[in-house]
């Protein structure tokens, strides 16, 4: 019996309209589908009348759930994983799920798609060509470290962040980096995006005077 294939599919960040012809091709060809969060996928899937067993894989999950993948494979069936938003393997478990489908030796596709990385470098009007992407920041231990180094960066960086702590983050950013731009891009392709350019005391003044915004995701880029 062949190996089956581990399709690694990206999905929209918010605009359902985002996924591509490919993907939903793939979604409806394969035997099951590994998600963050099934009701997020089932959402998603329920919008294009795709219908599939679902499989629980988010940051926590166990080696058990792996690997319940991994004997899919093994029977031949096709699978695949998809995030809650965007391009998997930044900020979800799909960099282990590879890692452990490639020392396997089973096919591994990438399925590409949008991403809120790629989505802000295209309207940030900057040179993008060399840039460092962070992820998250730290909660609390190696905040200030993180933000330390986005401010030493001779090169934009690029990170995520949440409505929870943006705010934060970008007064650390007034205190190590006043100087240095900012381009906020908050709940991109979504009904209330919106796109917010100045220094750290600018941002943080307008959502001062805009605290109904602060919601969503965030993705922002120093420079």
């Amino acid at each position: 019996m062949d190996n089956g294939t581990l399709f690694i599919v990206a999905t929209p960040i918010g605009n359902l309209e985002d996924i591509t012809l490919r993907a939903l091709r793939i979604l409806k060809e394969v035997e099951a589908i590994a998600c963050e969060d099934t009701r997020v996928t089932s959402h998603l899937l329920s919008h294009y009348s795709i219908s599939k067993p679902l499989l629980s894989l988010h940051q926590h999950s166990g080696q058990f759930q792996f690997g319940k993948i991994l004997t899919l494979l093994k029977e031949g069936k096709s699978v695949a994983y998809v995030s809650d938003a965007g391009t998997p393997g930044v900020s979800d478990p799909g960099n282990k799920l590879v890692e452990q489908a490639v020392a396997e030796n089973f096919v591994v596709v990438p399925i590409p798609g949008a991403s809120a990385l790629a989505t802000l470098i295209s309207v940030s009007g900057i040179d993008m060509q060399k840039f460092s992407f962070l992820g998250f920041p730290p909660h609390k231990k190696g905040r200030e470290t993180f933000f330390k180094e986005v401010a030493a960066s001779e090169i934009p960086v690029l990170y995520y962040d949440s409505p929870h702590r943006v705010i934060k983050n970008i007064l650390l950013l007034q205190t190590f980096a006043p100087a240095k731009k900012i381009i906020l891009g908050r709940e991109l392709t979504k009904m209330f995006e919106e796109i917010v350019r100045g220094n750290a005391e600018e941002i943080e003044a307008y959502f001062s005077q805009n605290p109904t915004k602060m919601k969503g995701e965030f993705s922002v880029i120093v420079f």
